[in-house]
């Protein structure tokens, strides 16, 4: 009995170490088979930059930059910075007049990209390289709308370079690393993968950047760093993160190295950045318009309204279209036009596909340039008499006067204002009393008269879609009457 359990044992033992060796091998194979970052680290660190900018009041960036800082009074803060000396953690009193951020050397010359957060209104710029020498460094012009600043160092001279690359062949899963100061420790590397490409974020304040999402973890100080591919080249410059906690949490965003580099040319030339204007506001194409205009699907951006004069009406570009490509380029949703749009140099030709009424249509549209500053129009509602209901739909519209539209800047014979809101299909919708409603299910409304038609056989159950203006803005609400 006692030789049986020995051999039972025995064979129990010589199988573990079998099995060991077999999960050591394995492990060894895929660690063979992930990328080693060592060579791109090498050759591009010294081309990384730690930027810090200095301000007399209160930096403005300190909000803006992506993550979270240590707390004013934070203990962990304290002990790094009294114990190991660590300039990179200011302290509380330094904090609201420093900002630290990354960049990275673009030629040998001097001149260094980041992002215009970093700098935005500083009164000084220094830049640190990994081999410790610093630099006073000039702002050669700035570009809000991209995030982008171009400096130069002073007395630079045969500078270390990153190299180039091409962010438009990225694609989804591709191994890609950064190089930063996030919270001050400079040449910090982190890598991930893309998450995503031609990301918009529907910001207000970079509506013509389509970003690279990655999930490569970016902290307070990596703003402004350099995003590489497995060949070593820059295809991005990190810039934002998606967090509720202020600290990464798996989303990061970086500005593709293209739409950069055009922005560098301009600032060289001219210190400031021109882009492409269509002379068109769009929308998403929704559920509730597939449905109204019996759609195959919700692709392309739909067109609210248009610019007179712009290149978009000289072309023949209406209120309703589906713009369904920008120069060659199918648009998935509405937000993939302007970032194509603002590349465009103004003065170019391009080919427009628009869907109108089920047909496809090709319109060449000649390119403007977008004003550096905008105004809007304001809103004021006329005073006419005529005016007409819609039971169903749940609103009153009357016409207007020629002063009226001039004031909107409408043209004679377009749009009715809505006087009364009776029910709860518009109230729901969001429309409001002093809206403009300028088509009905792609028709032109320019009467109350033309209101009436276009409405009265509207049934339960079936959804109408208004190209209504308020304010400045027009876009498309989607009203369905409700089964009795």
């Amino acid at each position: 009995m006692s030789h049986s359990i020995l051999r039972t044992l025995a064979c129990s033992a010589l199988l573990g170490i079998a099995t060991v060796s077999g999960v050591q091998a394995q492990t060894a194979s895929s660690a063979s088979s992930l990328p080693d970052f060592t060579g791109i680290v090498q050759k591009n660190a010294p081309a990384v930059v730690h930027v810090e900018a200095k301000y007399s009041g209160n930096s403005p960036a300190q909000s803006m930059q992506p993550g979270q800082q240590l707390a004013p009074g934070d203990p962990q803060a304290e002990i790094l910075r009294r114990f190991f000396g660590m300039p990179m953690i200011p302290s509380p009193q330094e904090q609201a007049h420093i900002s630290v951020g990354s960049g990275f050397i673009i030629s040998r010359d001097g001149y260094i990209l980041t992002n215009n957060h970093v700098v935005a209104g500083a009164d000084s710029v220094t830049v640190r390289l990994q081999d410790r020498r610093t630099f006073t460094a000039k702002v050669v012009g700035t570009d809000p709308k991209y995030d982008i600043a171009l400096l130069k160092v002073k007395d630079g001279d045969n500078l270390p370079t990153v190299t180039i690359g091409d962010s438009r062949s990225l694609k989804a899963g591709q191994w890609v690393l950064a190089i930063g100061s996030p919270f001050g420790f400079d040449y910090t590397v982190t890598q991930g993968i893309v998450s995503a490409v031609g990301r918009n974020l529907g910001s207000g304040d970079q509506p013509y950047t389509s970003f690279i999402q990655t999930d490569v973890p970016i902290n307070r100080g990596n703003s402004g760093g350099p995003l590489f591919n497995m060949k070593g080249q820059v295809v991005g410059i990190n810039s934002q993160i998606y967090s509720n906690t202020g600290g990464y949490l798996g989303v990061a965003f970086s500005i593709p190295i293209d739409v950069a580099m055009n922005a560098v040319q301009q600032l060289k030339t001219k210190g400031y950045v021109t882009r492409g204007q269509l002379g068109v506001s769009v929308q998403t194409v929704s559920d509730a318009m597939v449905k109204a205009l019996k759609l195959a699907d919700g692709t392309g951006a739909a067109v609210a309204s248009v610019s007179a004069d712009s290149g978009a009406e000289k072309a023949g570009i209406q209120p309703g279209d589906i713009i369904l490509a920008y120069n060659g380029q199918t648009l998935r949703q509405a937000s993939d036009l302007p970032p194509l749009v603002g590349m465009t140099k103004p003065g170019t030709k391009v080919p427009v596909e628009i869907l109108r009424d089920g047909k496809k249509i090709t319109l060449m549209v000649t390119i403007g340039e977008m004003p550096r500053d905008q105004s809007g129009v304001d809103n004021h509602q006329g005073t006419a008499a005529s005016e007409t209901g819609s039971a169903a739909l749940g609103l009153s519209v009357k016409s207007m006067d020629s002063d009226t539209r001039q004031q909107l800047g409408l043209k004679s014979g377009q749009g009715v204002i809505i006087s009364n809101i009776s029910g709860a299909v518009a109230a729901q919708a969001g429309l409001q009393q002093g809206d403009v409603i300028l088509m009905v299910n792609q028709q032109k409304i320019g009467s109350v008269a033309a209101f009436r038609k276009a409405t009265e056989g509207v049934k339960a159950g079936s959804t109408v879609l208004l190209l209504v203006r308020h304010g400045d803005q027009s876009g498309f609400v989607a009203l369905t009457v409700p089964k009795k």
